[in-house]
């Protein structure tokens, strides 16, 4: 459990300072005086580096070791230190760019190194690695937007310290990965296609969803009124309570399967976001924190079928199952950016209920792993 904790913490550090920028978008925007259509190219530079998770993943599975784990938490923190430097548009996307390409580097080896350890309780396992990322996820937007009223914007830097300082400590902690053999066979691509199309693009949507969450939800906020903490708060709830979703999630799917589980997440997420486009009051935050649940009940369960339709080359199963995901997501964001400019952020959520909706009928064609005794 102590390297299991050690790679939490690290996903900790290297999701915190990578994703913090939802929580000062608002201020960002200002700053820079970018108009709020562009809002969705700029999340979307900081998320289509996520595509090259499978390349990344290829890549450590034959190589092996650890060096992308640091390279991507070195990449993020000096990249998030960036962020509040940048004096236009185009150098901000430039940082947010490299961020997310070192960003993704991290995760398929990280993946793997955790599978390895998990002793047969693969969803267990995978739901506590899952919990450091969330509550980086979650914690920094509030921090940042914290700085950023108290200190100004390019006081940003501040947000890299903790990662800088604890860096070297992680490196006698984090267990390196063998090389895939040479004699294995190769992927079997038309095999397996199939399951891989199914689950990319059901991570696909789980992923539009969520970026369209932490871009959109402050800029209504902030239109509205709302002060730019009380915003990041609204993302920081999410994303915080999705930590009992990933415990939760990976948990019951090692109990009941993994098909009941999605169903009934995606299933709430669809109702949930619903009612929190109409909800008013302390009403929001309730519902963000149980939408969160049910949002990542999901995500370990993706990235475990990724990893078992691919299981020689876990650290590809999880990048293609996450990371390529996540691009698309990425590029769907930069979409409704534009719709959202021309209808409303209110319109485009609720796109996101049709879509999420969508969802449940690509479940019963997702590869299920029988639920243990």
């Amino acid at each position: 459990m102590g390297r299991l904790a050690t790679l939490s913490w690290a996903h900790f550090l290297n999701d915190g300072a990578a994703n913090y920028l939802p929580g000062v978008l608002p201020a960002v925007l200002l700053a820079l005086n970018v108009p709020v259509s562009l809002a969705g190219s700029i999340m979307a530079a900081l998320l289509l580096g996520q595509a090259l998770q499978p390349l990344y993943g290829w890549l450590s599975d034959h190589v092996g070791g650890r060096w992308m784990i640091f390279t991507g938490i070195a990449g993020s923190t000096l990249g998030g230190a960036a962020v509040g430097l940048a004096p236009g548009y185009w150098s901000l996307v430039a940082v947010l760019l490299l961020i997310g390409f070192t960003n993704s580097m991290f995760h398929p080896q990280a993946f793997a190194a955790v599978r390895g350890l998990s002793m047969g309780r693969d969803g267990f396992f995978m739901s506590v690695f899952l919990v450091g990322g969330e509550l980086g996820r979650g914690i920094w937007p509030v921090l940042g937007s914290l700085v950023v009223v108290h200190l100004g914007i390019h006081a940003l830097w501040i947000m890299a310290l903790p990662a800088l300082l604890t860096i070297p400590v992680l490196q006698s902690r984090i267990p390196a990965l063998p090389a895939r053999h040479p004699d294995l066979p190769p992927i079997a691509w038309r095999r397996h296609m199939g399951d891989i199309a199914n689950v990319v693009s059901y991570s696909a949507m789980r992923a539009t969803l969520m970026f369209s969450l932490v871009t959109f939800v402050p800029l209504m906020w902030h239109a509205e009124g709302g002060s730019l903490v009380s915003g990041a708060s609204l993302i920081s709830t999410l994303l915080v309570t999705g930590i009992i979703g990933n415990l939760g999630g990976g948990h019951l799917a090692d109990r009941f399967g993994r098909r009941p589980v999605l169903f009934v997440a995606s299933a709430a997420s669809a109702v949930l976001l619903a009612l929190f486009l109409v909800a008013s009051g302390p009403w929001p935050w309730l519902i963000l924190g149980l939408l969160g649940i049910a949002i990542f009940a999901t995500l370990p369960l993706s990235i475990l079928m990724g990893q078992d339709i691919l299981p020689e080359n876990r650290s590809l199963g999880a990048g293609l199952s996450l990371g390529l995901a996540n691009g698309i997501g990425a590029l769907a964001v930069m979409g409704l950016g534009v719709l959202a400019a021309h209808w409303g952020t209110a319109t485009v959520l609720w796109l996101n209920v049709g879509l999420t909706t969508l969802t449940l009928l690509q479940i019963p064609f997702l590869p299920e792993r029988p639920a243990r005794p």
